[in-house]
């Protein structure tokens, strides 16, 4: 029903995969919209809106970066300390405990 196709990013511009997975996601929930920003521009203005911070969570090593990503459980933006590689899926914290 959903195939993956390619948006454009209204902040940076870049082309992103909008997912048939992240399609069926948005459509389960009534999202009307497909979305505008690519994983990272989303990422950065939901730490912008934020102010920055995470809800109090801090990594162990401040050092580390922390790359984005989108859940392919649930959907759900997260970041991850690894590039995720296309083609494999990436779970969110809660999502990769169940899996465990």
């Amino acid at each position: 029903m959903f195939e993956d196709k390619y948006l454009t990013c209204r902040d940076c511009g870049n082309e992103f995969l909008f997912s048939a997975s992240e399609q069926e996601f948005y459509a389960e929930k009534g999202f009307e919209n497909e979305p505008a920003r690519c994983p990272a521009c989303r990422q950065a203005r939901k730490q912008s809106r934020n102010g920055g911070g995470g809800g109090g969570f801090r990594s162990r090593d401040n050092n580390r970066q922390q790359f984005p990503a989108v859940c392919a459980a649930c959907g759900r933006d997260t970041t991850v300390p690894f590039e995720p590689t296309a083609g494999k899926p990436v779970y969110c914290r809660e999502c990769f405990q169940q899996r465990r």
